[in-house]
Parts: C-alpha cells; structure tokens; sequence
C-alpha cells in the first residue's frame, strides 16, 4: 500500500473579498505539504449566506499570472469575468479552469440569482502551477458544465467518481492540462470500500469535504481534513462508515523546477516576479469593461 505522509487539520478561515470564506488547506507560500504541481487549496467549507439585494459579495478585479486557477462549485454559484474575454456563472457541480498563463485580470462575485436566494455556499479554489515552458502561454478560460464532466461508477456498487481532470481506466476528465494530474471528486455510499492506484511518480493527496475516510485500514481521516501520501507506488484502500464520504483527489506530476512566488505572480525568478509587476503596471493583462 502507499504510505501516509501527514494528515492536516484545516486551519483558520479568513475572508478573500467579502463573498469568500476561505480555509487555506495547503500554500505554496508556507509549509511544503508535496502537494506540487497543485500551488494552493483555499477551501470555502460549507456556509449558509442569507439573502442579498446589495452589491454583490465576491472579489473585484485582480491579476494573475504564471498559473491557473480552478474553481469548484459545490454549492451555490459564481459570477466569474476576465480580460481574455470569458467568463460566465459558474453553478453548482461546474468547474472553471483558467489559465492565467502571460496575464490576466478577472474578478468575481456570487451570483446575482445566488445573491438574492441565498443558501448554501461551498466552493474549491486551487492554483495550479505552469511549467516555465508555459508561463507565458495566452490566457484562456475553460468553463467545463456539470453535464460534460465524465463520472465513473466505482467497484461492487461503493460510489462514484467524477474526472474532472486527468483519466482513469480508459476514460478522460473534462479538462485540458498543460501537464500531467488528475483532479477527481469522489463520493462514497454508506459502508463503501475502494481501491484507487495512482502513478508512482505522483504526488498524493485527499481532501475529505463530508463524512469519514479510513485510508489503508490504518488512519481515519474527517471532514475538512488534508491527507498527503508519499510519493511511490501502491495501492490507496478507502473505506467509509453508514454515513458515506465526499472527497478530492489531487495527484501529479511534480514540476521541479524554482518557484518564486508574490502575491497573484508565481514565476521562476525574482527577475520575473518583477517584469510580472510592470507589465500587468503598464496595461498588458488587459482590463475589464
């Protein structure tokens, strides 16, 4: 079996904007969890958000560059638009995969029918590095609807797994990738059991969003909660109790080469971080109408 590296309780919640209620589950800016190519993990746990017939919660417009951001909506729904020209809402069970790449501006807001229902909010932010080869690839937006996203039954009827990136047994995730990972939701019935194998070569990580998940027969990990494994090969065996589980996988590729990182730039170099800062100074992400 593959070997558990750490378990990871979720740290303080802080606000991004004031529509984002986030837990940073792993950064690329503090302790190393092995969790490269995956930079960053802002989980919004779940939350109740009563009616708003204001100005919209949300973040307004920011840059970004050298990576992407993927959003996943569990809960409730997001208002997304960037200087590349995409965006649209991002409802629940979409996923919105954005390659900030040379340079972008983006900002976003709940919803205007969420802003106004209210409900539950529950969303997944992660940063995904780009190798050097494509820091400076054009920016593009992949919005991938909840309907075009492959879900795979798993063995003896124990759940299901949707690919949201990356393949399993034949079948391929919804996104496209500048390396080489996968990003799946997993959902597990009530006394479910399963075996997943991943690449020796990547790095491992879960992150449980409801329920309770003994790994390996050995370390039972609960909601909100990051588990890391090594890096080698074996098998990964799941298995829940009457309550069934909901989790995320995250494995890759690691991209081993520098990073250097400042708030919305993560590139190479520090030469790099700061051309990032004159060019997005002198217009060149673009600008949002």
């Amino acid at each position: 079996m593959r070997k558990i590296r750490c378990i990871y309780d979720a740290p303080r919640r802080y606000w991004v904007g004031n529509g984002f209620h986030v837990s940073p589950l792993f950064s690329h800016m503090a302790e190393d969890k092995q969790t490269n190519p995956f930079l960053m993990f802002d989980y919004a746990i779940p939350e109740e958000f009563a009616p708003n017939e204001g100005l919209p919660r949300g973040v307004g417009a920011h840059p970004h560059k050298g990576f992407e951001t993927v959003t996943i909506a569990y809960h409730g729904e997001v208002q997304h638009r960037d200087s590349s020209g995409g965006g649209g809402v991002i409802k629940e069970g979409d996923v919105q995969w954005m390659t900030a790449g040379a340079g972008i501006v983006h900002d976003e807001f709940h919803s205007e029918a969420f802003s106004k229902r209210g409900g539950l909010f529950e969303m997944a932010q992660l940063w995904v590095n780009l190798p050097r080869a494509h820091k400076e690839t054009p920016p593009r937006y992949q919005h991938l609807a909840a309907e075009t996203i492959p879900v795979v039954a798993l063995d003896n009827s124990a759940g299901s797994l949707r690919i949201i990136a990356g393949e399993l047994d034949g079948v391929k995730g919804a996104a496209e990738t500048f390396t080489e990972m996968n990003v799946w939701d997993v959902k597990l019935n009530p006394n479910g059991k399963t075996t997943l194998t991943l690449p020796s070569d990547h790095n491992l990580a879960f992150a449980v969003r409801r329920g309770n998940v003994t790994f390996n027969g050995e370390r039972t990990v609960g909601a909100t909660q990051l588990v890391t494994f090594e890096t080698d090969a074996g098998e990964v065996v799941l298995r829940v109790d009457e309550n069934g589980a909901e989790l995320l996988l995250l494995s890759g590729v690691p991209i081993n080469e520098p990073v250097a990182a400042h708030g919305p730039f993560v590139m190479n170099t520090r030469e790099e971080l700061v051309k990032a800062f004159e060019d997005f100074n002198a217009g060149k992400f673009g600008w949002l109408g």
